[in-house]
Formats: structure tokens, sequence, C-alpha cells
């Protein structure tokens, strides 16, 4: 590791005997411009002694990693405020040792399908962020001419349904108009994320009904994300273009995918803690806190998913956070809204299955820093290196904790993950060198502005 520069100023130093950094763990300190916001040097460990003057933090054995970026969130705000909102989600992602999260356009009011709702969503956003925050744009029918105007505007992306969102006000598109807006998005370089499951096999299912978590697992088959999968491919070959899929489900889909992109098909892919760390066979009756689409498959399916991510398949783990308010978490599996909230839990989620089949710290900081925060070109984000941002968490990897839905930050204390005991506490995040969270709580000055920034899509390198 190099000395430091001896033109270089820094204000703080972050020291630990296990930071990850792009070479692997070592110990190390960490020489940050707060002022700056940005990391200066990784430096021998040692080097934090001797730098007079400088304010270090020391966090012994703990881990000093970067702090998580997280491409799938749902904040629901403006207009569904009462389900998250900018204020409550970015301190529970905070607390989580996310420091960089983005937002989907779906279950806002309005959604962001244009450059006016962008603005709107921003105007929102701006005063109440704890992290910085990203925008994703929505591809739905009769939007195309607003796709490059938003990319122009700064979204790092386009997500679009193939079947109902959940909400009438963000329409899904037919293959027709999946083309079109693709073929748009590839013209201008861009990124298109797509919820993929086949209507017509949803279609073709026992519609969900009652309390039995079987009979609503019975009606989103594997073959509906099969299908949707395989026609992605076939589209983004056809066009050239960019296609990420989210929240893949179904492990089925992954030697397809990855004989894609071994023809040099341009598609990405994602997965999420719940199909990660629970599975069908634990869901009670009842249980819709569990309900998300597609949904928690069976332990057989989730052996696969971590062999996609092993082998490199699956590119990143990300939240999917898409909370509601207790009422509509009903005990009818076919009423109740889908979706999990985990978006303060995944880091400690993840690492609790990870360290069990044997996998690292680093690899959890690669599926989900460093890859989805290459995914989405904030190349400032997801590594410890010179020149980055100086976000940080530090995570207490063989500790334990136990979830209490009373803690969570989250507007609404609906989780999946209550009761379950999890390896991995944040003792802090650190966003642009400043502290943001401690040991749960918000942290700094009383007072101090909030430091949390508006990102925009930065130009590919």
């Amino acid at each position: 590791m190099p000395e430091l520069d001896p033109e270089l100023e820094p204000d703080l130093v972050l020291r630990s005997t296990r930071v990850i950094t792009p070479d692997g763990q070592r110990a190390a300190s960490v020489a940050v411009s707060a002022a700056e916001g940005r990391i200066l040097a990784v430096l021998p460990y040692d080097t934090g002694t001797h730098l007079r003057g400088v304010r270090t933090e020391d966090f012994g054995d703990d881990v000093l990693l970067p702090g998580l970026v997280d491409t799938h969130v749902h904040v629901n705000d403006p207009g569904r405020t009462d389900w998250e909102g900018f204020a409550t989600a970015t301190r529970a992602a905070a607390a989580g040792g996310v420091t960089t999260l983005v937002d989907m356009p779906l279950n806002s009011v309005p959604p962001t399908t244009s450059v006016e709702a962008l603005e709107i969503k921003r105007n929102v956003a701006r005063p109440a962020a704890h992290i910085d925050i990203g925008f994703w744009g929505g591809a739905i029918p009769g939007n195309t001419a607003d796709l490059r105007p938003l990319h122009d505007a700064g979204v790092l992306g386009f997500k679009c349904f193939l079947l109902h969102s959940g909400v009438d006000e963000f329409p899904h598109l037919d293959p027709a108009g999946l083309k079109a807006a693709l073929r748009e998005i590839a013209g201008f370089g861009g990124l298109l994320i797509v919820h993929a499951e086949d209507p017509q096999l949803i279609d073709g299912a026992p519609p969900p009904s009652g309390p039995r978590y079987a009979d609503f697992l019975a009606s989103r088959p594997r073959a509906a994300e099969n299908r949707a999968v395989e026609g992605l491919i076939d589209l983004a070959r056809e066009l050239g273009a960019r296609v990420h899929i989210l929240h893949l489900s179904s492990a089925e889909s992954l030697p397809r995918i990855a004989a894609a992109r071994r023809e040099g098909v341009a598609i990405t892919v994602e997965t999420c803690p719940h199909f990660l760390t629970l599975t069908a066979e634990e869901v009670p009756d009842g249980a819709t806190e569990f309900k998300c689409c597609p949904p928690i498959r069976e332990a057989a399916n989730q052996d696969a998913l971590w062999r996609g991510l092993a082998d490199g398949t699956i590119d990143c783990v990300v939240s999917d956070h898409s909370p509601c308010t207790a009422d509509l978490k009903t005990d009818d599996f076919g009423q109740a809204w889908g979706g999990i909230s985990s978006l303060q839990l995944g880091l400690p989620a993840v690492w609790t299955e990870a360290r069990r089949r044997g996998h690292t710290v680093e690899d959890v900081v690669r599926w989900m820093s460093t890859a989805p925060a290459a995914l989405v070109g904030l190349r400032r984000k997801g590594a410890i290196e010179a020149g980055r941002d100086a976000d940080f968490a530090v995570l207490a990897p063989e500790e334990t904790f136990t979830v209490d839905p009373a803690a969570l930050h989250h507007r609404n204390q609906v989780t999946a993950y209550a009761g379950k005991t999890l390896h991995g506490v944040v003792r802090s995040t650190w966003l642009r060198g400043h502290k943001i969270a401690d040991h749960g709580a918000p942290a700094g000055p009383t007072g101090r502005p909030l430091t949390g920034r508006l990102l925009e899509r930065q130009p590919r390198a």
C-alpha cells in the first residue's frame, strides 16, 4: 500500500484490522478528506498513529467496508408517504449500512415517467435525504417520447413491467410497447430494468385466495419467470440493448442467462435478501409479511440461487424494499400488498446465510456494494480506494441480534424477519466522511443539515 502523498491533507483517518479493499481484506488506515467527502489513500495500518493532529477512529477488529449501494428501493414518496418516505427510508438505510439507494419510479404519485414528475420527486427527496439518492425512470405505455429527456435529466435507467404492476398509475408494457421502449433506450445507450413474469402464464395459473401460502406460490409459477427471461434475452440480442432482470426468484433461468452472456448478450441479473434467506417451507399460512412477487420459493431453489451468486451468474443482491401500511398486510394472500420491508436488515440477513454457506464478507461487499454501483455507473461508489466517496459501514460480523420490528426506522414496522437472530451488527455508517448512523441511531450534531445528495447519471467511461 502507498505512503500518504505529502500534498494530501486528511482531516480524518479510519483504522481497522479488517478493511475490505478491491485487493482483498487487510489491516489498513484509510485517510479521508471529510471536507471534500473523498478517500485520499488506503495506507498501512500503523500510519494512522503517526498523523499528528488528524482525528482518528480506530474500529479494532470490526470490519470497515464500503457503504452498501441498494439499487432497488420503493420509497413511495410523494403520494404514498404513509407507506414510506424519503426521511424514514434513508434513515433506515443508514442504520443498515446503506449509503446510496436508487428509488423506483412507481408507488409514488406521480410516478417518475416524465421530467416534470422527476423534478417533483427530487424536490420532495432533497430536504429529507440522510443518504445519497439516485432515481430510476419508468417506461409505460405512451411515454416513449419521455425516455430520452428523462435520460438527459439524469435518471440511471428505466423500469418496466410485463404484467400489472400492482398500481394503476404505472401500467405494464405489452410486447409491442416493450420492443418500442427498448429500441428507444438502446438508441441512447440506456439501461432497461424489468419485472420479468409472463402475464399469460400468470393469468393461466390458479388465482391466489385465502391464507394458504401454497396457493399463493402456485399462482406465480417459475415458468412465468423463465419464459419472460427467455423473451428478454431474445429481445436484448435482437436490439443490441442492455437489459437487467429484477428480483430473480426462479433459479431455473440461470443457465439461460449464463449462456446468453457467453454469446455477448448484455444482460445482468439481481436477486434479493428474502430469496436467499427465507424459504417457502417456513412461511406460515396467513403470514402475508412474506408475500412478494415473484414469490419466495422452496429451499432447493434457494440453494441454486446461491450457486448462481457463487459462479457470478447473479450480479448483485439488492433489497426490493417495498413497504406498505400494516392494514394492507391482511391474512389473505390474494388481497394483501405484495412487498417485503428489508432496507435496514439486508446486510445482516445476507451475511448470516452467506457465512453459513462458507462465503466471506468480501463476497457480500461485491454483491451488495461494488456490483450495484457498477450496474448504474456510480463510479465513486462501491469500493474503498483513493478517489472514491468516503462512504463506509462498520460491521461486527461475529455479533448477533434478534430482529425487533419496533427498532426499525422504516415508517411501518412490518417485516418478515421479526424474531430472527441474525449475524452482523452495523456499528456505524459514514457518508462522505461524516458519521450518519451510530449503533442504529442517527448521528451527527443536532441541527446539522442532512448530508445526503441527489445523484444523476454519469457518462459511461
